[in-house]
């Protein structure tokens, strides 16, 4: 063996290592992807109907999940809004306003890749009361 190559057992520390890097560099670069897409909205916005359905789901990860039925005019067929609410005070609130015609304020959250966040890209972040006209 001469002085210029590589011991055979030097290797496996090289892989061990590079893979390590790997493991965390990707681990690191998952973590600023979700935190991005967690903090930062893609849209914001107001949506007024009537709240059908609120539930909690998962597995693990519980979250509210809803359902609401927009209607712009009398006679229309509803459009149906699925929403997530992951603050319990906000479902609370929600839960008291089954049945009457509120206005939920959400953020829209685009690239979550996994159900634990919540079943749907819209999070509620707040319900006003729509008073009758």
């Amino acid at each position: 063996m001469s002085g210029s190559e590589t011991p055979v057992t030097s290797l496996p520390k090289r892989a061990v290592k590079f893979g390590l890097v790997l493991v965390i560099g990707s681990a690191l670069l998952i973590s600023l992807y979700l935190f991005t897409a967690l903090h930062f909205s893609y849209s914001e916005g107001e949506r007024a109907g009537f709240v059908q359905k609120l539930s909690k789901k998962g597995w693990l990860c519980k979250t509210w999940e809803g359902e609401m039925a927009l209607v712009s005019m009398l006679g229309a067929a509803p459009e149906k809004f699925y929403f997530t609410v992951q603050d319990d005070k906000i479902a609370e609130r929600i839960n008291t306003q089954v049945g009457t015609r509120v206005a939920l304020v959400y953020a829209q959250h685009k690239g979550l890749f996994s159900s634990c966040f919540g079943e749907t890209e819209y999070f509620v972040t707040d319900i006003k009361a729509i008073l009758p006209q």
